[in-house]
């Protein structure tokens, strides 16, 4: 069995045995305790997590699951007890909402036989693979009155909360990141930039509230036909910088942000849910927070560098997106990340992506 299948496989079964899963939540499908009956479109690498969190949730009801490779529905049914519908028509059929997890390739045709058929929906990032296709779904959405939520989970990512949790008021000038993943096949039927940059774009066109004024880019191919490697550099009307860097070329995991404005540095480690806050205050203001203070002149005032590390709180991303969109579905709040968003950041994607192959 190949290395990786392997620790896929043994990833997934610890993460059945770690959540609140049992059997007797299966049973919950036949004595329904919620009219949110919700269906899972692949069961692969994030797939089998989703249909695990439905089944976990309180009051959402699994309907089944449905994956085109027989193999991978047998295998899952027996792990999990949960029902594999034999086509897409009779999972969709069976189910109130849907969590699409199938390649990006099929974003568009799966997402659209839900769409028509007036099911609320979940998508996995990217939202298309082109912007068209993503126009389509979001115009399908509003006229079906449906909720088209995108799976861009970074935004739920506890630094990030932690971030907005602080309420640091963000004026960013320069920002600066860094995704880089060792290689592996899963992801690689689209460019770096749509499988592992698109997670920071959306991330940082949530914290820069200005339109895109230009864009720089270049990449390189290593290991496949597409782009492996990829550097861009966004320019916003409002004079922030961005500089991304994105790589499934890499020894090691690394998912940092680091982000810089007047009198502030932040740093956000996403690998480890981890926010740290560099501040520039005067000498005389005390922070009962800071962890380390630092004196600083400059132009003649005396001033100190404080360093804080706000407390972290402990959550599951993927399961904080379903409850989200489950509140969504029964509106009581909108989702994390729309439609629109998905598109947002699926535009800019393609932007950068077009810029690089320019200059190949």
């Amino acid at each position: 069995m190949n290395l990786h299948i392997w620790e896929e496989d043994f990833l997934f079964r610890q993460f059945l045995q770690s959540s609140l899963y049992s059997p007797e939540r299966v049973a919950l499908m036949s004595n329904p305790i919620s009219s949110k009956v919700i269906g899972i479109i692949g069961v692969g690498h994030l797939g089998k997590k989703h249909l695990v969190n439905v089944l976990n949730h309180p009051t959402a009801i699994c309907a089944g699951f449905y994956d085109i490779d027989s193999s991978i529905s047998k295998k899952v049914a027996k792990d999990t007890g949960v029902y594999a519908t034999q086509s897409l028509e009779e999972i969709i059929e069976k189910s109130d909402a849907l969590i699409i997890a199938v390649p990006t390739l099929d974003h568009f045709s799966v997402g659209k036989a839900c769409l028509e058929a007036g099911k609320d929906l979940f998508i996995e990032k990217p939202l298309c693979l082109t912007l068209k296709e993503a126009d389509d779904l979001v115009k399908q959405a509003k006229r079906q009155n449906v909720i088209l939520q995108v799976g861009h989970v970074e935004r739920l990512n506890p630094a990030v909360l932690t971030l907005k949790r602080e309420k640091i008021p963000l004026e960013p000038d320069y920002i600066e990141t860094h995704r880089l993943a060792p290689y592996r096949v899963r992801g690689t039927e689209v460019p770096v930039v749509l499988d592992l940059m698109i997670h920071d774009l959306d991330v940082i066109l949530s914290l820069v509230k200005s339109p895109v004024k230009s864009v720089a880019a270049t990449g390189v191919s290593i290991m496949t036909n597409s782009v492996d490697i990829a550097n861009a550099r966004i320019r916003f009307k409002n004079g922030c910088v961005a500089n991304i860097t994105s790589s499934r070329v890499a020894k090691d995991y690394v998912r940092k942000l680091r982000l810089f404005e007047r009198d502030i540095y932040i740093t956000i480690d996403f690998l480890k849910g981890l926010t740290e806050v560099y501040k520039v205050l005067d000498a005389d203001i005390e922070n009962p927070e800071a962890l380390l203070t630092a004196p600083l002149e400059r132009n003649g005032h005396h001033r100190q560098i404080v360093y804080e590390k706000p407390k972290q709180e402990k959550v599951n991303a993927l399961q904080m997106e379903l409850i989200n969109f489950v509140e969504a579905i029964e509106g009581k709040s909108e989702p994390i990340v729309s439609g629109e968003d998905g598109r947002e950041a699926l535009r800019l994607a393609l932007l950068i992506q077009e810029k690089i192959e320019k200059d190949l």
